[in-house]
């Protein structure tokens, strides 16, 4: 049996369909939301890691999610449920050594935990995920127009499948154990890219418009707290976070190449109705 938390996100909803589709039992981990179709599922909290105590049971690997309050806690019960090994899903500045960088910082604790915790682990570190892009859905619904901050900033963007496709090869076998996957998409695109390749799928003609520093930092701040805005700032506007790299790690574990964009697009074209 298979654990996987965050079953409903776009991540674990890909891990979920993986493991179902390679015949392997899945147990998802949610705490609301629509079941996994083909999984058991189990109620649980990742912030109360007592609560986790029947979703471990018979459990032989976990895909677990990073950044929840008690992580040593939360790893110490997958270590008492004999589990044989835990992949995380952490991020590409997880290795960068900013304890100042709210994003960096809980990303390294999560991994810290793993190390520390006896059960044998994975990391994997994707670039940003191509499904940020059901952020323009909003604005695509009322026009042509995508406002966007950092749009100078070139992302090789990674489709969830393939994190999940990578997860599982993880997740089944003790090949992976101790090792950290770097991953990326097979394209290094800026936002105005995406949104070209976005326009071509869905038949329209859509335009960008930059945002200036100072207005992507108030729409921000509108939606999350400061010190996660700050961390994206020194990620994009600092510099301090390079996504750009196309990276060859998806298709040596897989055997696949990674899905482009426009794969992803074409998939997700109704999203943007």
């Amino acid at each position: 049996m298979i654990l996987v938390t965050g079953a409903t996100g776009n991540v674990g909803a890909e891990v979920v369909a993986a493991l179902i589709a390679a015949g392997e039992p899945v147990r998802a981990l949610q705490r609301k939301g629509e079941a996994p179709a083909g999984a058991e599922t189990v109620a649980g909290d990742l912030n109360e890691p007592e609560s986790l105590k029947p979703a471990l049971d018979g459990v032989a690997a976990v895909f677990l999610l990073p950044g929840y309050r008690h992580m040593p806690k939360l790893l110490e019960q997958v270590r008492l449920a004999r589990v044989a090994r835990v992949v995380l899903l952490s991020g590409g500045s997880a290795g960068d050594g900013d304890p100042d960088n709210a994003v960096s910082r809980y990303m390294a604790e999560s991994e810290a935990a793993a190390r520390e915790s006896g059960v044998p682990w994975t990391f994997l570190r994707p670039s940003a995920f191509m499904s940020n892009t059901l952020r323009w859905a909003p604005q695509l619904r009322e026009g042509d127009v995508v406002r966007e901050p950092f749009a100078d900033v070139r992302v090789a963007n990674i489709d969830p499948c393939d994190i999940a496709a990578v997860a599982v090869q993880a997740l089944l076998t003790s090949a992976h154990e101790g090792q950290i996957h770097h991953l990326s998409g097979p394209e290094s695109l800026l936002p105005a890219d995406r949104l070209r390749v976005l326009g071509e799928v869905l038949g329209r003609d859509l335009v960008l418009r930059p945002q200036a520093n100072d207005e992507a930092r108030t729409e921000m701040s509108a939606a999350m707290p400061a010190e996660y805005v700050d961390a994206f700032f020194r990620f994009y506007v600092d510099g301090t976070l390079d996504e750009s790299k196309v990276l060859p790690a998806v298709g040596e574990i897989t055997g696949q190449p990674p899905r482009t964009f426009r794969q992803w697009a074409a998939d997700h074209a109704e999203a943007f109705a």
